[in-house]
């Protein structure tokens, strides 16, 4: 059987292109009522996402990039939505 590899969407950019990486991961999501990126503190999680970003980064961009563009996308992320209530 024939099997062929889905090519994500084309990214404007490479930081972009690491949020897009990460959640297909699973390593972020989206607050459901405002849309802030959220941090799912998933080690596995964030190792699939290493191992996609270097397998399959975008063209004309090298492995050590793609690391340093996820990286920063992590580093910048908290776990809580900003503008969600604190739980009591």
């Amino acid at each position: 059987m024939l099997m062929t590899k889905e090519r994500r969407a084309t990214i404007q950019t490479l930081r972009g292109w690491a949020i897009s990486v990460l959640q297909e991961a699973g390593a972020i999501r989206e607050c459901e009522q405002h849309g802030w990126m959220k941090d799912r503190a998933d080690p596995h999680a964030r190792d699939r996402a290493f191992d996609i970003a270097r397998e399959d980064p975008p063209d004309g961009v090298s492995p050590d990039a793609v690391t340093v563009a996820i990286t920063e996308v992590l580093d910048s992320i908290g776990d809580t939505c900003p503008e969600c209530a604190p739980e009591a």
